[in-house]
């Protein structure tokens, strides 16, 4: 008897196409979802990038840089002089608030003096300024009365060629002196000058 054939070997068995599909596609879903995850996760992490803040002194004739201060107290007539020391012993403040800046202006320089006294209402506010409005009357010791500050040709702040201005805001008071540098005088403008520096008062509340 002649010997049989043998049945040809089995080949591969058929891929099932569906099968893959659905596999490959349940693969990309699970990589866009950790994409995503991993996306939200870094973006809650990251730090929020600060907001700047507009300056204090955002308009204004002249352009004021602050070179002492704040200096803050609550002992009124310890950093004051004259009949205005005699007031604060009978009113007393409950904050004060020192500084100094400098501005220049048609090639002269000026020192300029901000402060800010809060007292305990606006009538007492406004008793303040009515009293530091008249000659000799003293005033808050300046940064520079008190050699917190000093430098070569420092202007006094209190001399005859110094400008004065205050205003009253709710129950603060702010009391600004201004003198120019090396000894120039310009009535005219060192009291421009420091009527414009009394929304310096702005910044030291802040």
């Amino acid at each position: 008897m002649p010997p049989q054939p043998r049945p040809p070997a089995p080949g591969p068995p058929a891929r099932d196409t569906r099968s893959l599909l659905l596999r490959g596609a349940g693969l990309v879903a699970i990589a866009v979802v950790s994409g995503l995850l991993w996306f939200l996760i870094r973006h809650d992490s990251a730090p929020e990038q600060p907001v700047a803040q507009p300056p204090a002194q955002s308009t204004g004739a002249y352009q004021f840089t602050k070179v002492a201060g704040p200096a803050r107290a609550d002992d009124c007539p310890a950093n004051s002089y004259g009949k205005t020391k005699e007031f604060f012993a009978d009113n007393p403040c409950q904050s004060l608030v020192r500084a100094l800046y400098t501005t220049e202006t048609g090639g002269q320089k000026a020192l300029v003096s901000v402060v800010v006294v809060g007292m305990p209402d606006s009538s007492k506010a406004k008793a303040l300024k009515a009293l530091t409005d008249q000659d000799n009357t003293g005033n808050v010791t300046d940064l520079v009365r008190d050699k917190t500050f000093a430098g070569t040709g420092t202007p006094s702040l209190t001399g005859k060629n110094a400008a004065y201005a205050s205003k009253v805001d709710g129950t603060n008071t702010t009391i600004v002196l201004a003198d120019f540098y090396a000894k120039h005088t310009d009535k005219a403008l060192i009291e421009k000058i420091a009527d414009d520096a009394l929304r310096l008062s702005a910044d030291l509340h802040s």
